[in-house]
Formats: structure tokens, C-alpha cells, sequence
């Protein structure tokens, strides 16, 4: 295991050495104290900073899907061509824990571990701003007026989700691993796939 960096905030090694242990390990079996001394920390800064261990696993959470939430807020989407973008922030963000989309998997599907009520309002947040830039392409003429929002973005989350869920597999099957160069083929390709798609309706329309 890598050694905390002790020039690095005391908060910020906190949420590191949380995300390590809650992605080792399932909830129950990570205790404040294994977190604290992964992170080379007194137990004490887990109340101070984010009241019980609850509260640092959802802040684990939100922090690392921030980058995701941040872009539906951002210039990346005021095009349909920023889905490729946004898939390969997606791939690159889950390549560094390559477990988190199986921890979100096992809170929302399977009821493991608390916060899955705080991973759906991320999730509800994420569903309004993604409804309000379809509403703005499809304002700018880029979508078909027809484009359901709600079908478009579980399209997207299995394009996003679904390489990374079965990755080990995946590799497996093809004998090749799916570095960062196939990665950002895949995104380039689905975003273009998506794209393509998504422009479809609006020349039938015109």
C-alpha cells in the first residue's frame, strides 16, 4: 500500500484512505480506526471533519462522482459531439477505482452498506441537469424534439457503466486489456455512436 503523502491535508487523507478501505472491503467490515491509521491519522479527525463514519463514506462518495456532476454544469455538453468527452472523463475517472462502480452497484442494487438514499439524490441531481442541457440542445437544434431525456441518459449510463462493471471479463474474453488507449478509442467511438444517434430523429424532423 502506498504511504500517505504528509504534506497532503489531513482531510484529504482521510477521504483517500476511505475510498481504499470501502473499496477493499464491504462497509460493516471497515472500521474509523483502520481508516484513520491507513491515513496516518488521529481517529478524532473522523468526528471533526465529517461527524461518524457514515458521514465519511457518503463525502467519499460525493467526492469522487464530483468531476461527473461538474461537467453537466460546464461547457463539455453544449454539444452533442462533448458525449465522447464526457465518456472518457467517465472511463479515466472509474480507471483510477476500478471498484467504485461495483461498490455503486452493490448500495443502489443490492442495499450493501448506508447511503443509498444520499447516492440517489447525487443521482436525481445529476438526472435534472441532465434534463436541462437536452432541453438546451434540443433548443439549439442538435436533438430531435422527440428525444426522451430519460432515454437518453440510461442509454448513456449503460455505455459509461457497462465497460467498467465487466471489465475483468471483458478482458478475459477479448485477451487484451482495456488500457488507456482502448479506453479512449471506446469513448470516441460510443460517442460518436451516440451522437450519430441522437441527430438522427432531428433531420427527419426537418
Amino acid at each position: 500500500m502506498d504511504h500517505p503523502d504528509p504534506e497532503e491535508p489531513v482531510r484529504a487523507r482521510l477521504l483517500r484512505a476511505a475510498l481504499e478501505c470501502f473499496l477493499a472491503d464491504d462497509y460493516h467490515q471497515v472500521s474509523t480506526r483502520r481508516i484513520a491509521e491507513r491515513a496516518r491519522a488521529n481517529v478524532s479527525m473522523i468526528r471533526y471533519y465529517f461527524g461518524h463514519k457514515e458521514g465519511l463514506y457518503e463525502e467519499m462518495i460525493r467526492e469522487t462522482l464530483a468531476p461527473l456532476l461538474a461537467v453537466l454544469d460546464g461547457p463539455m455538453l453544449t454539444s452533442v459531439h462533448g458525449f465522447a468527452d464526457f465518456l472518457q472523463l467517465y472511463y479515466d475517472t472509474m480507471s483510477k477505482h476500478p471498484e467504485f462502480p461495483r461498490l455503486i452497484l452493490k448500495v443502489l442494487a443490492l442495499n450493501q452498506g448506508p447511503g443509498r438514499r444520499f447516492i440517489q439524490q447525487l443521482l436525481e441531481r445529476g438526472r435534472t441537469r441532465g434534463t436541462r442541457r437536452v432541453g438546451e440542445l434540443q433548443a439549439s437544434g442538435q436533438l430531435g424534439l422527440r428525444v426522451d431525456a430519460d432515454i437518453l441518459r440510461l442509454a448513456f449510463v449503460s455505455l459509461a457503466m457497462t465497460p467498467m462493471l465487466l471489465k475483468d471479463i471483458f478482458e478475459t474474453q477479448m485477451e487484451r486489456p482495456m488500457d488507456a488507449a482502448f479506453l479512449q478509442e471506446l469513448a470516441a467511438f460510443n460517442g460518436h455512436l451516440f451522437a450519430a444517434g441522437l441527430q438522427a430523429p432531428s433531420t427527419k424532423e426537418n
